[in-house]
């Protein structure tokens, strides 16, 4: 039976909690600047991660641990300029908050009050409860990730799918229960069993989205550059493209520079 879609002017983290509780799924895409935002907001998505895969990107990074926490005010702050009515998300950077209870509170003040960000994102589970406690205390509002995590991808050492063992999937379990009870608004579940993502979705009242996490979660966030096919290096088997804009960009510069050596651009029309 299909559900009726509530109307939100601007998205809340008490929006998406109703969205849950309603069955309504949750759309959520990144953003790292001002035009790209933009548009995402106007397409009606509900929530916009300013990632640290700006790392990757923006910069051409291998990794997301480069990047700073001064850049990723930058670009929320690019962000949040753009906005009428998604959720703004901003990740925590790897080394901004691992340490150290108090040096995670400090970092989440900054992103707050110099982006203009409505919510931060922490990855992990127990090791940083203390850290997200803290933070939750300031009353600001935190999401969680859990899964792959990729600011500790040299723990990993790959980026393969995650709490495939039954040790690791219930650690995914009781971290899930942990950082609802902590007081998480909402949790990501990147790249891990289906099954394992529903049975978390079920057993919290919190709503859980998912990459790479199956269709039983409250909702779904991919890369806006992958999803529109910006990048076309990276194809893992969760992402759906939905334009070739690399192929199209592409043409689109030949011509252009055709154009310019052939004296065709600009034209009579297109001077002054």
């Amino acid at each position: 039976m299909s559900v009726a879609k509530k109307e939100y002017k601007r998205v809340t983290v008490k929006s998406l909690v109703e969205m849950k509780k309603n069955g309504e799924k949750i759309s959520m895409l990144t953003a790292y600047d001002y035009t790209m935002a933009k548009i995402v907001d106007s397409a009606g998505t509900d929530v916009i991660l300013v990632g640290d895969s700006a790392s990757n990107v923006m910069a051409g990074h291998e990794t997301t641990l480069p990047i700073t926490l001064d850049q990723m005010i930058y670009h929320a702050s690019s962000v949040v300029r753009a906005i009428d009515r998604s959720l703004v998300v901003v990740d925590l950077p790897f080394g901004s908050y691992q340490s150290d209870p108090k040096e995670a509170l400090r970092s989440a003040i900054r992103i707050m009050k110099e982006s203009g960000g409505h919510a931060v994102k922490m990855e992990g589970g127990k090791e940083v409860k203390d850290s997200i406690k803290r933070i939750l205390h300031a009353g600001i509002p935190v999401m969680g990730h859990l899964g792959l995590t990729p600011q500790s991808i040299y723990k990993f050492g790959t980026y393969t799918v995650r709490a495939k063992e039954e040790q690791e999937a219930k650690q995914l379990k009781d971290d899930a229960l942990m950082l609802e009870k902590a007081g998480c608004f909402a949790l990501v579940l990147e790249k891990i069993p289906a099954k394992l993502a529903q049975e978390v979705a079920e057993s919290v009242s919190i709503p859980v989205i998912g990459i790479g996490a199956g269709n039983g979660v409250d909702g779904q966030v991919l890369v806006t550059h992958d999803m529109i096919g910006m990048t076309h290096e990276f194809n893992p088997r969760f992402l759906r493209r939905y334009m070739n804009l690399y192929e199209d960009m592409t043409n689109a510069f030949i011509q252009y520079g055709k154009d310019v050596k052939s004296g065709n651009f600009p034209s009579d029309k297109e001077q002054y």
